[in-house]
């Protein structure tokens, strides 16, 4: 949390946008295992069946977030400026880490620490880096910055395919401590969770993004008020994800709510894919929050399902790793929907014979098409852009959520299989913990204090140890 602080801090303070980039990427460096330290605690402290319900508690906190984010970041890009949208993070995250020092119980971990350090697998963390960056790059760049057929995108592209099967076979042979241990892909069930926690977060941030995109593109609103017509979506996300917790905790079924959850998502989608600068808004809200619910019925009860399916001893790695293939996710549709939408407005200007420094100007800040004489295109030109460029790219990026949604649900009804939410390890280790404590409290009795003497509790021709 403190490298997270330290990250927005200086974020803000950002002259380039070479810089804004490394230091967000060291604010995310910090904020990446926040979320999965969370998940890990409450699986090392609560019973696997009442585990639901907290971790609903943890995803209806993040949908929480999700939701004044955009609100108060709109506000402060109108009012402030953008570098608040980071300082504002560091009274928060103080706050925070304030409880975690102070209300966290502390255990030591046995062992030393600099082993503990040098096995880390810095190797497959380097190999993970390397793989990502080079296959979301080129995504990036395909059809709007390079040609797909180019050097410059395929180059990179086919190298990042070799790193990530170098990282595989590194973490399967070589490893000492593996990130990702390979065996835990011998479990049907976590592999499903992989897999449908991919689109969960593809599908998810691609909302996130580009809905109030097009409230800001399509219907013309400014950047707060975007920001507010996403809390539908949000607000259902919330609520569906603190009710399927609860369920869970109480009935001890997740297969249900999972594939649910993701065919409701895929229904959503595709309603999300027919809207245009005319939809009623009661329509697109009603959309939102269907979005919403399949979102919040698959965040954390996915979670469960993997914890449930392996060994204590690996609920951690499995944990983590879910978190980190649901950002991956969120990473790529970034790129790949970026991509659509610039295909479609690129192919929509190019129809209308617009000179190269337009298309910059409109692929750079399609917000612009709104006031067409600001770059100096009619009105007509812009309309034109706006249905035939944009409205469609952001249709295909929704058929898209909604195909991979649709592959989800499959995926989490022959996959995922349901386990009990008891462990034979769990009773044994709550008797564990309890003799530790019975220990822990004989020892500090056995250690006499200083005013033992002085209260009659220790001989006085005794010496003090």
């Amino acid at each position: 949390m403190l490298i997270f602080m330290i990250g927005n801090l200086v974020a803000g303070f950002s002259r380039t946008i070479i810089q804004l980039i490394v230091f967000r990427g060291v604010a995310g460096a910090g904020g990446g295992g926040i979320i999965s330290m969370a998940q890990i605690v409450i699986s090392d402290v609560v019973s696997l069946r009442e585990r639901g319900k907290y971790q609903g508690i943890i995803g209806g906190t993040v949908a929480l977030g999700f939701a004044i984010g955009p609100v108060i970041g709109g506000a402060l890009s109108q009012k402030a400026s953008w570098r608040w949208c980071f300082w504002i993070d560091i009274p928060v995250s103080f706050v925070a880490m304030c409880v975690v020092i102070f209300m966290l119980p502390l255990k030591p971990v046995q062992g030393n620490v600099r082993s503990k350090l040098l096995a880390v697998d810095y190797i497959g963390a380097i190999l993970t880096l390397a793989g990502c960056t080079l296959v979301i790059l080129p995504l990036i760049w395909g059809g709007v910055t390079f040609p797909w057929k180019s050097a410059v995108v395929l180059a990179p592209l086919l190298s990042g395919f070799l790193v990530i099967v170098i990282f595989c076979l590194w973490e399967w042979k070589l490893a000492q401590l593996p990130i990702v241990p390979m065996y835990i892909f011998k479990h049907l069930t976590v592999t499903g969770v992989y897999i449908t926690m991919f689109i969960n977060g593809y599908a998810f941030y691609s909302s996130l993004y580009y809905l109030p995109l097009f409230f800001q593109v399509g219907l013309g609103y400014s950047p707060l008020r975007g920001g507010i017509f996403l809390i539908p979506l949000l607000v259902s996300q919330m609520v569906s994800s603190w009710t399927a917790g609860v369920l869970v905790s109480r009935t001890g079924r997740y297969r249900t709510i999972i594939y649910t959850g993701f065919a409701v998502w895929a229904i959503a989608s595709g309603c999300l894919s027919t809207i245009n600068v005319h939809s009623s808004k009661v329509v697109l809200v009603i959309f939102m929050l269907l979005a919403g619910v399949g979102a919040g019925l698959t965040l954390q009860t996915t979670t469960v399902a993997a914890q449930a399916s392996v060994s204590r001893q690996d609920m951690s790695v499995v944990t983590a790793f879910r978190n980190f293939v649901r950002l991956l996710g969120g990473t790529l549709t970034l790129a790949i929907s970026s991509t659509l939408i610039n295909n479609s407005l690129t192919t929509s200007m190019k129809d209308l014979s617009l000179p190269e420094p337009i298309i910059s100007k409109v692929i750079a800040d399609p917000s612009s098409i709104t006031s067409p004489s600001s770059i100096g295109i009619p009105a007509s030109s812009a309309a034109y852009i706006l249905n035939h460029g944009f409205t469609k790219g952001f249709r295909l990026v929704f058929i898209l959520n909604a195909a991979l949604a649709a592959v989800a649900t499959v995926a989490s009804v022959f996959m995922i299989k349901h386990k009990e939410l008891t462990r034979g390890d769990e009773e044994a280790l709550r008797k564990a913990n309890v003799r530790e404590n019975i220990a822990e409290k004989s020892e500090s009795q056995a250690v006499p204090h200083d005013d033992d003497a002085e209260m009659g509790l220790r001989d006085p021709n005794s010496s003090p140890k």
